[in-house]
């Protein structure tokens, strides 16, 4: 926004001179533009660098995230199955006679 705030700062300048002026030159216009053009091209150079990194960890916080996500459920369902196997009686195999004890 500062890059932005400065480029209209500096057109508006530059408006201004014009209008004090009875003849308007490009002498008179390009020191507000070429301050207005600066402002924009620090705005542009802190912003470009912010944005990709900005980009660049926020998809790999979504991979984690999903990651994380995945592992929960895993989990969780591992932990249903245990609760519920502890919960059934013991049965023998299909087609297996159950061993005697003497």
């Amino acid at each position: 926004y500062v890059g932005l705030f400065g480029t209209v700062w500096g057109i508006m300048i530059a408006f201004q001179g014009l209008g004090t002026l009875k003849q308007a030159t490009i002498a008179t216009v390009a020191p507000g533009i070429s301050e207005a053009l600066v402002a924009t091209a620090m705005g542009l150079f802190a912003a470009i660098p912010a944005v990709w990194a900005y980009n660049r960890y926020s998809t790999r916080l979504d991979r984690l995230t999903l990651r994380y996500e995945t592992f929960q459920e895993e989990f969780s369902s591992v932990l249903q199955r245990q609760m519920h196997a502890d919960d059934q009686p013991a049965t023998p195999a299909p087609g297996r006679a159950e061993a005697r004890v003497r």
